[in-house]
């Protein structure tokens, strides 16, 4: 079967965006702060400029709205993990291969405390702004499925894997990776998994997925 790019299932791209522009990062760092501190309801654009180290001219040239800064730090890190996937829609390894360094990136990246910060602020802000947490789902469980779901399809056209629903074990997948781990986390139960913990819950996560998906 071809590899050509134009014919395998297309992937989200990112969009046109300032993210790279370092003083775009320097307001959405100092956002993180106050927003973490505070929660949503209690930060203020004069506070966010103050801690960003900007004046509120400038914090309104990048956004206009507490609210428009508030979804660019749900919305902030939703690409790191489309690029992995892009390359193992043409990857030529074993699907068992391709799995563990998928669900490694997922879970490395679960683990960071940015990560993790933004996800509590969005399910503390949620219950008030159900609009937040729509779009954390949208950008994060949903677009990682489809994504993913993806590389399950293609796998499934080589006959590496059964049939199946390939967003649903997608889905399944994304969540072996964190079982265990991600819930501890968010509570600040334990601090940041080891590496031989993380390897151990992918290999796990493989595992099991394999058992239930390979041919």
């Amino acid at each position: 079967m071809t590899t050509d790019t134009q014919e395998l299932p297309t992937l989200s791209e990112d969009p046109a965006q300032k993210t790279d522009n370092a003083k775009y990062q320097q307001i959405l760092a100092g956002a993180r702060k106050v927003f973490r501190a505070k929660g949503f309801d209690g930060a203020s654009m004069e506070v966010i400029a103050k801690e960003a180290g900007v004046s509120k001219g400038t914090l309104y040239v990048y956004f206009n709205s507490k609210e428009a800064l508030f979804e660019a730090l749900i919305l902030q890190d939703r690409y790191s993990q489309a690029e992995i996937l892009r390359e193992a829609l043409v990857s030529k390894a074993d699907v068992e291969t391709d799995l563990r360094r998928i669900g490694r990136s997922y879970l490395q990246k679960m683990s960071k405390p940015d990560k993790l910060s933004t996800l509590r602020m969005v399910i503390g802000a949620a219950e008030k702004f159900p609009q937040f947490g729509m779009l954390l789902y949208e950008a994060g469980p949903c677009q990682g499925r489809r994504d993913l779901g993806a590389f399950i399809q293609e796998r499934i056209n080589r006959g590496e894997l059964k049939d199946c629903d390939a967003e649903l074990a997608a889905g399944q997948f994304f969540d072996l990776c964190v079982a265990g781990v991600l819930r501890r986390m968010l509570l600040n139960a334990s601090p940041k998994p080891s590496q031989e913990e993380i390897e151990n819950n992918i290999d796990a996560a493989v595992k099991v997925f394999m058992a239930a998906y390979a041919v």
